[in-house]
C-alpha cells in the first residue's frame, strides 16, 4: 500500500503504538446509547435493546417490533466485534462480581459521587440490574479495542500525509501527534461515538483516492471501491455522513476527470457508487428490519423530546447562532475545544501565490466538506444539547481542517510553532481529562482546574467517584506510559533512529 522506504513505517508503527497507549489511558467509562445495541449484537446477535429499557433516554419501543436506540447502528456494529471477542473474559468477570456480592449481601452499595442527579440514578438503576459491571468493561473493550486503534491509525494516516506534501519526516510526525492530542481527536476516541468514527472514515475515503506519499499515484478501481465504502459507511454511522458522502463524491468524479483520457474508465466511478451503495443497503436493512420502513430513520418513530417539534423531527433551517456556537460556544466550540485548528485560516494568506502544497482539488474539497458541515451541523437543533457532552458534532470535519493548519504550522517561525503546537495539545488534553463542560465556564473550566489540581485520568477518577479508590493520584500511571513511549521510541536499529531523526 505504501511506497516509502522502511524507516517511515518504522515511524508509523512507533506512531501508533504511541497514539493508542495515550488514547486507551485515557479512557472514559461513560455508558453512551451506542453501547447497548453493540451489548444486544455480542450477546444475542440482535438489535433489540429490550433489556436495557427506562436505563437510558435515547432507548424507545415499538409496539410488536422491539426496542431500540434513536440512532444509526454502525458505531455499534462495530463495538459488537472487540465485545463478542472478549465475552469470554468479561461474562466470566460479570459472573464473579455477581457471585462475589451474592456473598456478601449486608455490605451495602457504594454511592456514586456526582453533582448530577442523572448520573447518579444511572449507576444505582444498573447496580440494581446488576448491570454496571457489565457496561463498564463493555465500555473499555470497545474503547481499547475499536476507537483507540482507529484514531491511532488516523494520526498515522495523517503522518503519511503531511510527509507525502512536504517531505519533512520529523516536522511530519511531530504534528500527527498534534492531530492526535492536539485535537478533539483525544476528546472523543475516549469513548464509543459515531461522530468520530464518521470523521475517520471520511478521512480514510479521501486518503484511498489521494495518497499523497505515492508518488504519481493513479487511483485505481480498487481505489474507488474502498474511497466508496469508506464514504458509505460514514451514513451507516451517522445521517451527518451524507454531507461526506456529497462531497468525497464530488472529489472522486474530480479524480476519475483528471486521469488521463487514455486511462479513464467509467468502470471506476461505478465502482465507487457500489461502495456506497453496499452501505446504503446494510443500513436500509437495518431500519427495515428493525421499524418495518427501510427508508424512515430511527428518528421517525421516537417519542417526542427536545427539539423534535421544530423541521422534521429536529432537523430545521440553519440557525446562525447554533452555526457560531459549533465553532466557538465555550461548552461545544470546535475552534473553542481546539484552537490550534484556527491556523487553517492562515494557509490561503500564507501560500499566497506561490505554489501551495495541497493540490487546489483536495484544498477545494477541505474548504467544501467543512463548510457544507457546519452548515448541515447549524440545521441540526439537536446540537444544542451538547452543552453537557461537549464538541461533537462538529467533530468530522477535524482531519480535513487540520490539514492546511498543519502546513501553516510548518511556514511560520519554530519557536511560535512549537508553542502554538504545545500549548494546544495541552488545551486538548485538559479537556480530555476533566471532560465536564457544564459547569463554570465550559472548555475553559477544564484548563482551570488541571492546571490547579492536577492530572487526572477519566477512568481512575470514575473510580474514585464510586469509592472503590481513594485519593489515587493519576501521575505515577502517566509517568509509566511516558517511560514506555520513550522505550518504544529509542529502542530499535540505530542506523534507523538516526536516519529517522534527520
Amino acid at each position: 500500500m505504501f511506497d516509502i522506504e522502511y524507516p517511515s513505517r518504522s515511524i508509523a508503527v512507533r506512531l501508533f503504538l504511541t497514539c493508542w497507549i495515550v488514547f486507551a489511558l485515557h479512557f472514559a467509562t461513560n455508558t453512551v446509547r451506542e453501547i447497548y445495541p453493540a451489548l444486544s449484537l455480542g450477546d444475542h446477535f440482535s438489535f433489540d435493546v429490550s433489556e436495557y429499557d427506562g436505563i437510558h433516554p435515547d432507548i424507545f419501543t415499538l409496539e410488536n417490533r422491539g426496542t431500540f436506540i434513536n440512532n444509526n447502528p454502525g458505531a455499534s456494529m462495530m463495538g459488537a466485534v472487540p465485545y463478542f471477542v472478549l465475552r469470554p473474559v468479561t461474562d466470566r468477570i460479570v459472573i464473579s462480581v455477581q457471585e462475589a456480592r451474592k456473598a456478601t449481601p449486608e455490605r451495602a452499595a457504594p454511592d456514586y459521587e456526582s453533582v448530577y442527579p442523572m448520573a447518579r440514578e444511572f449507576y444505582r438503576e444498573a447496580r440494581a440490574r446488576g448491570l454496571d459491571v457489565k457496561f463498564g468493561l463493555g465500555a473499555g473493550v470497545m474503547q481499547s479495542l475499536l476507537m483507540a486503534p482507529l484514531s491511532a491509525l488516523s494520526a498515522v494516516l495523517m503522518f503519511y500525509v503531511l510527509f507525502g506534501l512536504t517531505g519533512n519526516r520529523r516536522a511530519s510526525v511531530l504534528l500527527a501527534v498534534v492531530y492526535a492530542f492536539g485535537t478533539p481527536v483525544l476528546f472523543r476516541t475516549a469513548q464509543l461515538n459515531q461522530n468520530l468514527l464518521v470523521a475517520h472514515f471520511a478521512f480514510f475515503s479521501l486518503v484511498s483516492l489521494w495518497r499523497p506519499w505515492r508518488r504519481e499515484f493513479k487511483p485505481g478501481a480498487s481505489s474507488f471501491f474502498l474511497a466508496g465504502l469508506f464514504a458509505g459507511w460514514t451514513v451507516v454511522l451517522d445521517y451527518s455522513g451524507l454531507v461526506a458522502v456529497l462531497a468525497l463524491g464530488v472529489y472522486a468524479v474530480s479524480k476519475w476527470h483528471a486521469s488521463p483520457p487514455s486511462e479513464r474508465e467509467a468502470s471506476q466511478l461505478w465502482i465507487f457508487g457500489a461502495g456506497v451503495c453496499i452501505c446504503a443497503f446494510v443500513l436500509m436493512g437495518y431500519q427495515w428490519s428493525s421499524f418495518g420502513n427501510p427508508i424512515l430513520p430511527a428518528q421517525s418513530y421516537m417519542p417526542d423530546a427536545n427539539f423534535t417539534e421544530q423541521g422534521y423531527r429536529g432537523f430545521s433551517f440553519p440557525s446562525a447562532s447554533l452555526f457560531i456556537q459549533n465553532l466557538f460556544g465555550i461548552r461545544f466550540g470546535l475552534i473553542t475545544s481546539a484552537p490550534v485548528l484556527l491556523a487553517a485560516v492562515l494557509y490561503p494568506v500564507l501560500t499566497g501565490r506561490r505554489k501551495k502544497p495541497v493540490p487546489g482539488r483536495e484544498i477545494s474539497l477541505v474548504a467544501g466538506f467543512t463548510f457544507l458541515f457546519l452548515i448541515f451541523c447549524s440545521a441540526n437543533q439537536y446540537g444544542w444539547m451538547q452543552f453537557n457532552t461537549g464538541v461533537r458534532h462538529a467533530i468530522p470535519v477535524v482531519p480535513f481542517l487540520f490539514i492546511p493548519a498543519a502546513l501553516v504550522l510548518m511556514m511560520l517561525p519554530r519557536t511560535i510553532t512549537a508553542l502554538i503546537c504545545i500549548l494546544g495539545v495541552y488545551w486538548s488534553w485538559c479537556l480530555a481529562m476533566y471532560r465536564d463542560v457544564e459547569q463554570g465556564f465550559g472548555v475553559f473550566e477544564s484548563v482551570k482546574s488541571v492546571t490547579l489540581e492536577g492530572f487526572r485520568l477519566p477512568w481512575l477518577t470514575t473510580l474514585q467517584n464510586m469509592g472503590f479508590v481513594e485519593n489515587a493520584s493519576a501521575l505515577p500511571i502517566l509517568t509509566l506510559a511516558a517511560a514506555v513511549i520513550w522505550v518504544l521510541w529509542r529502542v530499535g536499529p540505530a542506523e534507523y533512529r538516526n536516519r529517522e531523526d534527520a
